[in-house]
């Protein structure tokens, strides 16, 4: 340490042993207390992350788990239609914004429950966007909960990297689907939560086949995958892999996702409930 030292890290550009790592998490507001944040992530759009995070909540609201979701993909949202939830969200205090919440209880945090219409664009740039996250996370009345999944977008960009940095992410879940390509998108996602120190808890892939309605017989829609062998080569373990049923897309469109059924992310359920 320098003997000029001022003890001010931020306007000092020395690289001391003594320099301070400012800490870039976004506060909670004093009316939360969230045990686990978990990010649902993919470098690809179309995979579904939307729909494994609205399966995550609802197996884990099951488990007897208070859990909530925050809409991080706000360009894209759609975690209010798929819980059938609309309207908007109101203010407490003039400060502070309530939560909505589901049938079963599962509170939400979406920009399209800020919107004068559903449809309305968000055309907004990168810091903006990424303000608007931190404010979903210190402005929001969350209350008490165990687990508050944070759907994000695709990619590695600003929001990833906002989300990263500014909530306390214990583990993301990574979705991916059973193609080459979709695979080498997601690795980089898998790399950026590694260059971050963020845990990844796991891989779901969705689309993984399709269950012939006469027969039974599974088919493999996109050919012989190696999901488990580049798990491995990741180091991070297979947490279930979803079917082609259009069942789940109905339950999407009606807003009724909290009435699946299916064992196909249980493992992931178990996987969060050990944190």
């Amino acid at each position: 340490m320098s003997e000029n030292c001022s003890g001010n890290c931020q306007s000092c550009a020395a690289n001391c042993g003594e320099r301070k790592q400012e800490s870039l998490l976004a506060p909670l507001n004093e009316q939360s207390h969230i045990k686990h944040v978990i990010g649902v992530v993919s470098g690809k759009g179309g995979v579904g992350k939307s729909a494994v995070t609205a399966m995550l909540a609802t197996l884990m609201t099951r488990k007897g788990f208070r859990c909530g979701v925050l809409d991080a993909d706000l360009t894209g949202p759609s975690i209010p239609k798929i819980f059938g939830v609309h309207g908007t969200a109101v203010s407490e205090d003039g400060q502070h914004l309530l939560p909505a919440e589901t049938a079963s209880g599962i509170k939400l945090m979406s920009i399209n429950l800020l919107l004068e219409s559903e449809d309305s664009p968000v055309v907004w740039r990168g810091p903006v966007i990424s303000s608007v996250i931190k404010q979903f996370w210190s402005d929001v009345i969350w209350g008490d909960m165990d687990y508050l999944f944070v759907d994000m977008p695709p990619g590695t960009g600003d929001v990833s990297l906002t989300v990263f940095q500014s909530l306390p992410v214990d583990g993301v879940i990574m979705v991916t689907t059973p193609q080459s390509l979709v695979s080498m998108i997601v690795k980089k996602s898998i790399h950026m939560a590694n260059m971050m120190n963020i845990p990844v808890l796991g891989l779901v892939e969705n689309m993984s086949y399709l269950t012939c309605p006469d027969c039974g017989r599974r088919i493999d829609l996109f050919g012989a995958q190696s999901l488990e062998r580049e798990a491995a080569e990741a180091g991070i373990p297979v947490l279930g892999r979803l079917p082609l049923d259009p069942a789940l897309p109905a339950l999407a469109d009606a807003g009724r996702m909290e009435a699946f059924t299916g064992d196909w992310l249980d493992a992931a359920a178990d996987a969060l409930s050990k944190l």
